[in-house]
Formats: C-alpha cells, structure tokens, sequence
C-alpha cells in the first residue's frame, strides 16, 4: 500500500475511533441526547486535526474542506446506538477506542507535519497534537479534567509514536513499515499504560504547614 493512502486510511479509521470514543464517553460522563452524542463524538474525532491544520497553516482544516471526514465521524458517533455496552464495559470501551484512535493520529499528525516542511521537533509536536487535542476539547466539554492532564501515560504514547515516525523520516526511510511500526508503538504503550495503570512520576507536593 502507497504511504499516502496508508496515511489517508488511519486518518479516516482515527477519526472513526475518536468519534467513537467521544460518543461513549457523551453516554458515561455525561448522559448527552443523540444530538449532544454526535457532537462531541465529532469534536473529538476533527478537533486535534483541525488544531494541527491551523498552526501549520494548512487552512482551511481538511477535516472542514473534505467532506468524508465529517461523514466519517458522523459514523462513529452513531456507533453507541447500535453497539450498546453495559455501564461496566462503558469505561474499557472508550479506553479501547482512544487507544486506536491515539496511534492513528499520531502517526497522521507527524506525517503531515513533515510534509508541511516542519522541524523533527516540530514535527514530533504536531503528532502529540492531533492525537490528544480531539480528548482534550471533549473532557472540556464535559466538565472534565482532560485525560492528557491526569495520565502521563496517555501523551507519551503519542509522542513516542510520533518519534519512531519523524526519525524513519529523516533517515529517508518512507515505507509503510514506519507509519505501522509508530503507529503499533504508541498502541502498545497505552494499553500497557491502561493494563498496569502506569502513570509518569509526579511532582512532589509540599506538606501542609
């Protein structure tokens, strides 16, 4: 497969996870109406690449120029009105699908970032963005402390995905087998973070006087 529709196909299958997920989380964290579910289903799955598009300029965001991707989402949020998971499963349901979403999104993000001509670095950047800003708008919009902020386990796997991307990049190696293999990474890293409960070290905190 071409690595340009290898980029194409996780885009659209990480925009189906996030909506997914958005559309769970509208059902557990906050009991939203169909109309509330489909909305935050579609932040979720547009909102990291519509942030990535606008800070490398890419405007206006594909996600608004293309009309697949709102199509696609659209799909995804519907997906709890047909897949219906008990209250205990509610919670492992959306984990499963921010994870899939996470590595997709990842490896999209950095790709484009390249393509745009940014910094490794930047790069790098970018893919955190676009896995984690869509996560971010939604806990927002539910009131929530954004996950990103309460799990170090959940930006790392992005960043480390993006990484093994952006350095295949720039020594020349293009195949499909790095997007895959950045992809697989952060996957692995958060389930395990989900399975263990892994969290970064924090900062001490200062004894009450």
């Amino acid at each position: 497969m071409h690595v340009d529709t290898l980029i194409l196909v996780a885009d659209l299958l990480g925009t189906f996870a996030f909506a997914a997920g958005g559309a769970y989380t509208a059902l557990r964290a906050a009991k939203l109406d169909i109309v509330g579910m489909i909305f935050l289903g579609v932040v979720s799955a547009v909102g990291g690449g519509i942030i990535r598009d606008v800070l490398i300029g890419n405007i206006p965001p594909i996600a608004l120029d293309v009309w697949y991707y709102l199509v696609v989402a659209t799909a995804g949020s519907l997906l709890p009105m047909v897949l219906h998971r008990p209250n205990r499963l509610l919670k492992m349901t959306v984990q499963l699908f921010d994870s899939v979403g996470l590595s997709l999104f990842c490896v999209v993000g950095a790709v484009k970032a390249m393509s745009a001509g940014l910094t490794p670095l930047a790069a790098i950047t970018m893919g955190a963005i676009t896995a984690v800003g869509g996560g971010v708008l939604r806990d927002l919009m539910v009131k929530r402390v954004p996950e990103v902020l309460r799990t170090g386990f959940y930006v790392i796997p992005a960043l480390v995905g993006a990484t093994i991307v952006v350095v295949a990049g720039v020594v020349d190696v293009t195949s499909p087998w790095a997007s895959l293999a950045g992809g697989l990474a952060a996957w692995l890293l958060r389930m395990l973070g989900v399975w263990r409960g892994l969290q970064a070290p924090s900062a001490p905190t200062e004894a009450a006087p």
